[in-house]
């Protein structure tokens, strides 16, 4: 299933056909020429918003759920401008209409002689009222707005893959450092264990004495043991690298994988930044603090582009 990402533009333009007075749905109907617009940028949820003529509003809802099967999360935009050719024209009323308001003129006559007659305005008005261009529209907007929405996809697959593939590049950039960090551990344990010795004797010597009273000897025993403590904790940053390399196996497999993954790996990011900062916190070389200031370098521009996956 490709990536997508939550930025695409994709648009259509045409003319639906002029149909003939034996197609009663659309009798005389001049064509319509359209455009479709829809955009969409990064956002947490997915936010729909339309732009669409007065005569197309009741299509929302249908064009609403074609989006709703397609798109997980971004903020949509989508602009639909139609207009009748040769519009300057006053559509020519049909026979229906100008029986139905002779009728109502003769029944307001009867009661109201002195009424006024309709006048040519009013026929041309009433003529217009009576068209039903959103369910006329309705027979071949949505198919368009199919198209649309595929050319749509098709975007935001493509810009889907570049960010996949950046990402990726990351991955492979992290696990290199990972890599150069597994042989200093040794060296670190080497330096922890001199500098806990070192402190531990000191900590002893004031301990035992001969001028040391009972309570500062007490208080030397408790440093020893903090010393210990931190010497423990200090000398595990085996465990920080493991964590390290399973955070980006899962992203690589999320990646793989596909469809709509961007909150699980921003997820998986914000975990990796974890075990990223714990390792130089905990560094006791210069060579591993540089190394995981780049990883921290790396794990920000993933999180960039992660931003932007859907």
């Amino acid at each position: 299933m490709p990536v997508y990402s939550m930025t695409g533009y994709a648009s259509v333009q045409g003319q639906d056909a002029e149909t003939g007075p034996g197609e009663d749905s659309r009798a005389g109907r001049p064509a319509t020429r359209f455009g479709l617009e829809i955009r969409s940028v990064n956002s947490r949820f997915l936010d729909l918003n339309f732009r669409l003529p007065d005569e197309l509003r009741q299509l929302e809802p249908e064009l609403r759920g074609l989006l709703a099967e397609k798109l997980r999360r971004g903020k949509v935009e989508l602009r639909i401008a139609a207009e009748a050719l040769g519009a300057e024209l006053p559509a020519e009323p049909s026979p229906r209409v100008l029986q139905r308001l002779a009728a109502l003129q003769d029944t307001v006559r009867a009661w109201i002689p002195d009424a006024q007659p309709v006048g040519m305005a009013d026929i041309l008005r009433f003529s217009a009222a009576t068209k039903q261009p959103a369910s006329d529209a309705a027979s071949w907007l949505l198919p368009v707005a199919r198209q649309l929405i595929d050319r749509f996809q098709e975007t935001r697959a493509a810009e889907g893959e570049k960010l996949a593939r950046m990402v990726i590049e990351r991955v492979a950039d992290l696990h290199q450092l990972v890599e150069k960090a597994k042989p200093l551990v040794p060296q670190l344990v080497d330096l922890q264990r001199t500098r806990f010795l070192q402190r531990w004797n000191d900590a002893m010597s004031a301990a035992t004495g001969d001028n040391a009273a009972s309570g500062s000897s007490n208080a030397s025993m408790e440093r020893a043991l903090l010393e210990a403590t931190a010497y423990a904790i200090r000398i595990d940053i085996a465990e920080e690298i493991d964590r390290l390399t399973a955070h980006l196996q899962d992203i690589e497999k999320l990646v793989k994988e596909g469809g709509a993954i961007g909150k699980r790996l921003d997820f998986v990011i914000q975990e990796l930044h974890r075990e990223a900062n714990t390792l130089g916190s905990k560094s006791g070389s210069l060579e591993l603090t540089r190394i995981s200031v780049e990883m921290k370098v790396l794990i920000e521009q993933m999180r960039e582009q992660v931003q932007n996956i859907e």
